[in-house]
C-alpha cells in the first residue's frame, strides 16, 4: 500500500517497522518534521470537521474528502471560495 503513494520522501517517527517497507534514501527520521506533519494534520482536522472521526459530518468517500481537502487549501491560500459556474 505504501508503494502505490508514490512518494519520493516518507517522514516518520523511526518505527523499527518502517524500515522494511520503506527504502533508507526515501526514509526521513525526524522529530521535528514529524511534529510539523502532525501540526498540519490537526489544523486539517480543526478547519475540516469531515476529517475529524468522532463526529457525523465524517465522509468516507476519497472523492468528497479530497475535493474537500482541496478547497480548505485554497480557502486557506487565498481567504475566499472559488467561484463554481
Amino acid at each position: 500500500m505504501i508503494q502505490g503513494w508514490c512518494s519520493f520522501l516518507y517522514i516518520t517517527d523511526g518505527y523499527p517497522v518502517y524500515r522494511c517497507f520503506i527504502e533508507d534514501g526515501d526514509h526521513l527520521v525526524s522529530k521535528t518534521a514529524m511534529t510539523r506533519v502532525e501540526g498540519e494534520n490537526s489544523r486539517l482536522r480543526h478547519y475540516l470537521a469531515r476529517l475529524h472521526r468522532k463526529t457525523v459530518c465524517y465522509s468516507k468517500s476519497i472523492d468528497m474528502l479530497r475535493a474537500s481537502i482541496r478547497l480548505l487549501i485554497y480557502y486557506l491560500k487565498h481567504r475566499q471560495i472559488p467561484h463554481f459556474s
